[in-house]
């Protein structure tokens, strides 16, 4: 595995030394047996001597051990899009990140971003590994004293799980319980996990509730239930703490223009709709399609909760601060407000300055009128409210972060505004 955020200390056990100006006895000598066997274990004996004094023999890096006063987050999947934004809001508030991410969706880019914020040692580090490798996980954990864990690392595109579920079951349920096993076999007592409303399905009744009956309908939703049984099991007789966010359709970006969404060009069909609007705005993709105008809505379009990716990693934070042993919290994070994706469509393009070309077809088979959170228990229990509620001002905060990145985490561009 590679690391490529602090130069890391922890002792290497296969480390190879190379040693000059010794003289090898000629192996063709029967009669020097004894001698081989003495220079080896001087050999032996030298290279241990070395080992010991060298600074990472003796001196464990700080990620590895527990500090009193310092929480040390391991934030999986923290290249990615709420990943990284989390690490931000982590560091800010002084706690120590641990980034494990394989890349395959995160980028590099962000992690040098957190990096250039956060240069004082013993603040953030960065692991490339893949949490499907079982081995390179518990290795990760035996080398770092973890406090607590937030999950984010999954796939997450709805159409693309329709079309590769098995990638799915794999990315999500799988890896969350190698992530869990893990946690229990060194001692980690705290999980925050990332999960999702998609575990609803198509309820029947809005808003949708924690007590809303889990039915989901397609494979990511499905992983993620999945994930989510295996954790509330083995809580039954476990004092692990546990907190389960279930969030809607996360929009926006840092208001500090530090981070953005950057998807892979190949995703973007299966991207939030967000990403399709800004897409339209700079001409990489013709307009938008908006499928089904006559739902029972006020302007006959579906009806979402979008909510800003700051509250949701607020959200996240609270719940890490508010986590107790032996105790599982389940919550909503959404604003309680649903919008139509007409609504949305005229704010971005009032956000992007750019009159957004519209193709309104027929509706999409399998969609839903309305889909809106009733977040009033983590405002009771956790004292959590969304604040980034205003649909324009979330999505002008994205566009100018895109205007400026066009080509995602590459080099920046300068822009007047």
């Amino acid at each position: 595995m590679l690391n490529l955020g602090r130069t890391r200390t922890q002792p290497r056990s296969g480390r190879s030394l190379s040693l000059g100006g010794m003289d090898y006895a000629d192996p063709k000598k029967k009669n020097n047996v004894v001698g081989k066997i003495l220079m080896i274990a001087t050999v032996a004996a030298l290279c241990f001597v070395m080992l010991k004094q060298s600074p990472s023999f003796n001196t464990p890096t700080v990620f590895s051990r527990h500090e009193e006063g310092v929480t040390h987050v391991l934030v999986t999947g923290g290249a990615g899009y709420i990943g990284s934004h989390a690490t931000l809001r982590l560091l800010k508030d002084k706690y120590r990140v641990t980034i494990v991410d394989n890349l395959s969706r995160g980028n590099l880019g962000a992690v040098k971003v957190l990096q250039d914020l956060f240069p004082e040692p013993g603040r953030l580090q960065f692991i490339y590994a893949d949490l499907g490798d079982a081995k390179a996980v518990n290795k990760i954990f035996s080398e770092n004293a973890f406090d607590a864990v937030m999950h984010f690392a999954a796939v997450a595109y709805v159409g693309e799980s329709t079309l590769d579920p098995l990638k799915y079951y794999h990315n999500i349920t799988s890896n969350t319980l190698i992530v869990l096993e893990t946690m229990v076999a060194h001692g980690v007592k705290t999980l925050i996990y990332s999960s999702t409303c998609a575990t609803y399905g198509e309820p029947e009744k809005m808003p949708i509730t924690e007590e809303t009956k889990q039915f989901p309908i397609n494979p990511y939703g499905k992983a993620k239930k999945m994930a989510e049984d295996i954790i509330l099991d083995f809580s039954k007789n476990s004092n692990m703490a546990v907190m389960i966010l279930r969030y809607f359709n996360v929009i926006g970006s840092d208001p500090g223009g530090r981070l953005g969404e950057a998807p892979r060009p190949e995703l973007r069909e299966h991207g939030r709709i967000s990403g399709a609007c800004f897409d339209a705005a700079r001409g990489i993709i013709p307009g938008l399609k908006v499928k089904g105008t006559d739902y029972s809505t006020p302007d006959g379009t579906c009806v979402r909760d979008y909510i800003d990716v700051t509250d949701l990693v607020d959200a996240h934070v609270k719940a890490l601060e508010k986590a107790k042993p032996s105790k599982v919290g389940i919550y909503n994070v959404g604003t309680g407000k649903g919008r139509s994706v007409k609504e949305f469509v005229e704010a971005c393009k009032k956000a992007t300055g750019v009159n957004i070309k519209v193709d309104f077809l027929d509706r999409r088979p399998g969609d839903y009128a309305e889909v809106y959170s009733d977040p009033s228990k983590i405002k009771n229990e956790l004292n959590w409210t969304a604040k980034h509620t205003d649909l324009h001002e979330s999505l002008k905060t994205a566009w100018r972060w895109q205007k400026s990145h066009r080509n995602g985490y590459g080099v920046p561009l300068l822009t007047s505004s």
